[in-house]
């Protein structure tokens, strides 16, 4: 078992009753069964609460408090640091270093966000998502194919991540054979950013734009139709796009788009798997599946966004201070009982069906229209396809944790 991140002393502002000792990594019950630890959390701890754990950090998981932290930008920043700071650090770099790219735009709050998010909301818009519905479900059937014979796979290998994966892969116009390849980079990249370690968070970025700089410079002068032609056709403010810009919007699409669906994938199969009867009344009634996919994202809501405490303030009665780091723990949110009636249950007819697990505010996910339809897509040719299957009786699904609760394995199986 992973050893926890060593505690942090307490700063002096911080109440006792606001701490709250979890590790986001490494928690154990979080990496047994991860939203019946957030249930526990829930229970147990304050609605915002301090945690020694990660470097020491605020966590939000009520409902309200972070639907109101999401909102604020000016209190509670995307940014790592300030803007001034981060253009002071990054002059004392030695000049031959290379650049560092900066994820472009998550990493910026508004005014600045949405001068840099508008030219990629068409390509993400629903009717570009619903444009891809064939190639989904194409790619699915064929995924769906090399399994069903073997009555039993990893769904996680076999499915979840060559699926949404290879979409987006061919939507930035990288070649999918390379597969593989990225997702390494995706793992690595993850777990460096889960650090305090800025240094090699820093360098991770640089690699994760190597990785990509032959293609990103062959758009330039032979575009076709995907994102890195469209971005280096892009002005901001009336000024060309530069290479630079194009290595800061590659890193978060890269990031974002190869790791976030598949583990919507996995939460929402592994449901499935244990609930029979479910599976049953989604097949006879097919046309249930887009309101059983918005509930199974509610119930196991799975990505915490980061933030910045840009100024002194309160949330949820305790004092922030200045320089503090705020998780967003859209999983706690999502299953607030103060939000939701008996959030621990998957309801079909939910009344209150409005979920967060897209983030809410200016930096609502870009990618939640088409994470939508391969959700949808992925249940109808799953249950489609395949006769009812189960969990695993003798692998049991693995997780790791950080700024997403992911899947390292969901073992299936069907008769």
């Amino acid at each position: 078992m992973t050893a926890l991140s060593p505690a942090v002393p307490v700063p002096a502002h911080i109440p006792p009753e606001a701490v709250y000792d979890f590790d986001m990594r490494h928690d154990p019950a979080l990496l047994a069964n991860p939203h019946e630890r957030v249930r526990e959390l829930l229970r147990d701890a304050p609605p915002v609460f301090w945690t020694p754990r990660n470097g020491g950090r605020w966590i939000v998981i009520g409902h309200p408090e972070l639907f109101q932290a999401s909102r604020d930008t000016e209190t509670f920043s995307s940014g790592l640091m300030p803007r001034a700071q981060l253009a002071a650090m990054m002059a004392m770099m030695p000049k031959d270093l290379p650049r560092i790219p900066q994820a472009t735009p998550i990493t910026m709050d508004p005014p600045e966000h949405g001068k840099f998010r508008g030219p990629l909301q068409k390509t993400f818009s629903p009717r570009a998502a619903m444009n891809q519905i064939d190639d989904i479900r194409a790619l699915a059937d064929e995924l769906i194919d090399k399994v069903i014979d073997q009555g039993h796979c990893d769904f996680i290998s076999a499915i979840a991540e060559p699926l949404p994966v290879t979409v987006f892969l061919k939507m930035m116009g990288l070649p999918p054979e390379r597969l593989a390849e990225f997702r390494v980079l995706v793992h690595e990249f993850l777990e460096n950013t889960t650090t305090d370690n800025m240094v090699a968070a820093a360098s991770m970025s640089r690699k994760v734009a190597d990785a990509m700089l032959g293609e990103i410079l062959a758009r330039k002068d032979d575009p076709r139709d995907d994102i890195i032609s469209l971005l280096w056709a892009t002005e901001i403010d009336g000024a060309p796009m530069t290479l630079e810009l194009m290595e800061d919007y590659c890193v978060l699409l890269f990031i974002a788009g190869l790791d976030t669906v598949i583990n919507g994938m996995g939460f929402g199969i592994r449901h499935l798997a244990m609930n029979p009867d479910l599976q049953d009344k989604l097949r006879a009634r097919p046309e249930l599946i887009v309101e059983a996919a918005e509930e199974l994202l509610r119930r196991y809501s799975f990505t915490i966004p980061m933030r910045r405490v840009a100024q002194d303030t309160k949330l949820g009665g305790f004092d922030l201070k200045e320089g503090e780091t705020l998780a967003l723990y859209i999983p706690g949110a999502d299953l607030d009982p103060r939000e939701f009636t008996e959030p621990e249950q998957f309801e079909l007819d939910r009344e209150n069906k409005v979920h967060v697990a897209f983030g809410v505010g200016p930096h609502r996910c870009l990618g939640a229209h088409l994470a939508r339809v391969e959700l949808q897509v992925l249940y109808q040719q799953m249950l489609k396809r395949l006769p009812p299957f189960r969990l695993d009786p003798d692998a049991e699904a693995t997780f790791h944790s950080g700024n997403i609760i992911a899947f390292d394995t969901l073992p299936l199986r069907w008769d």
